[in-house]
């Protein structure tokens, strides 16, 4: 079964769960600006105006111009794919008449970006398309299916996201052999991109950040380019990093710490930073299971940070990876505005999560360590191998 038929299956099965008729996506010119959900529903972009229709009791309909049905017909995903050629108008009216559904999902969130798919221009099409068949009033957010259709992810997505785990955890073990001192943090992120190009990979986000590059105190910290600093030693050095295969991604961090003149060992307070990382992440994975709210697992790491004496990380603790670095709704996170609901939403079986808390070791640089896990039936399993020891350079 391939991954659309699996996804599309998996839709029909979301739907009856959370007592919904229909779900619609409904997008246009998607290479422009598609919907985010697109890619679990077609292997490629469409053109002009097309409706995906997934339905409660089975059904699976896509209507799309007609240069676009053969691709979406050779998925087998649907049990009809209908080409239109002046306009979708005709063919989407007469199967909203034959299903007549009382709830119609479509892809609007405020609380979520993976759910918010549908533009404003296309809500206000659909809207207008639907009143001409008195439907227009049926329209609900789909915020649930598509959360849990993208969160919950099947055997074939975990697999994925292994491959690309262990290539970057590969390519980190080739870039620790290649920091000395005197590196600049611009040729350890080439060196990164390299091998990255070497093994015929994509980056898991934008080539400015990937890989991010810290080297020392006083460093932008997170999501900043790599910059002309030379590594020293007695400094801390971190990395975020990750790539992408088969469309799945990895995001991983790892912590360095550059020998001094005579050093054997890093020094206590780096050694006491690093460790106080170590059992933060593994507290926290500790914590997870289905049913737990987010911010009670964030609770977790952040009460041993600061309970260690460090300030408290400014940023959630783990975000849901997929198809992109930060995919997902519900958030291991602190009950801050700007994460809105997602860290009171409950943890489900099949979530991939990042396990990344941090702390600043004053004059030497920030330790950190993004892992990554999977929610299991009973609790959670660790996807990356875990960074026991802080990565020496001599």
């Amino acid at each position: 079964m391939t991954l659309i038929q699996e996804k599309v299956r998996q839709a029909v099965g979301l739907l009856k769960e959370f007592g919904m008729d229909c779900w619609i996506t409904f997008t246009r010119e998607s290479q422009i600006n598609g919907d985010p959900t697109l890619v679990f529903l077609s292997p490629a972009d469409v053109t002009w105006h097309s409706a995906f229709i997934i339905c409660s009791d089975g059904r699976t309909r896509a209507i799309v111009g007609l240069y676009d049905q053969k691709t979406i017909e050779e998925t087998g995903a649907y049990n009809r794919v209908v080409g239109f050629v002046t306009g979708i108008r005709e063919p989407f009216l007469e199967y909203m008449r034959e299903l007549d559904p009382d709830r119609i999902a479509v892809n609007y969130s405020k609380g979520s970006e993976i759910c918010d798919g549908l533009t404003h221009g296309m809500f206000l099409t659909l809207q207008e398309l639907l009143a001409e068949v008195g439907m227009a009033d049926r329209l609900v957010p789909a915020e649930k299916i598509v959360s849990a259709l993208r969160e919950r992810k099947t055997a074939g997505e975990i697999g994925h996201i292994k491959a690309a785990i262990r290539e970057t955890e590969s390519i980190f073990a080739q870039v620790a052999r290649f920091i000395k001192p005197g590196k600049s943090e611009k040729e350890i992120a080439a060196f990164m991109r390299h091998e990255v190009e070497v093994k015929k990979l994509q980056p898991a986000w934008g080539e400015s950040t990937c890989p991010a590059v810290f080297s020392g105190p006083e460093t932008a910290g997170a999501h900043y380019s790599p910059t002309e600093r030379k590594v020293e030693r007695g400094h801390v050095l971190n990395m975020d990093f990750g790539v992408k295969v088969n469309g799945y991604c990895s995001d991983l961090q790892r912590t360095f710490y550059v020998l001094g003149e005579g050093e054997t060992e890093p020094p206590a307070e780096v050694r006491k930073g690093f460790e106080t990382i170590v059992l933060a992440v593994r507290s926290a994975k500790k914590a997870m299971k289905p049913g737990v709210l987010g911010f009670d697992v964030d609770a977790v790491a952040r009460m041993i940070i600061v309970g260690a004496g460090y300030a408290e990380f400014p940023h959630a603790l783990g975000h849901q990876v997929g198809r992109f670095p930060h995919d997902g709704t519900a958030l291991l996170g602190p009950k801050w505005e700007k994460y809105a609901q997602k860290p009171f939403l409950r943890l489900e079986e099949g979530m991939v999560f990042t396990i990344e808390p941090r702390l600043t070791v004053p004059g030497r640089g920030i330790a950190t360590i993004e892992e990554m896990v999977v929610v299991t039936k009973n609790g959670a399993e660790w996807l990356s191998t875990p960074q026991k020891e802080i990565l020496l350079v001599g």
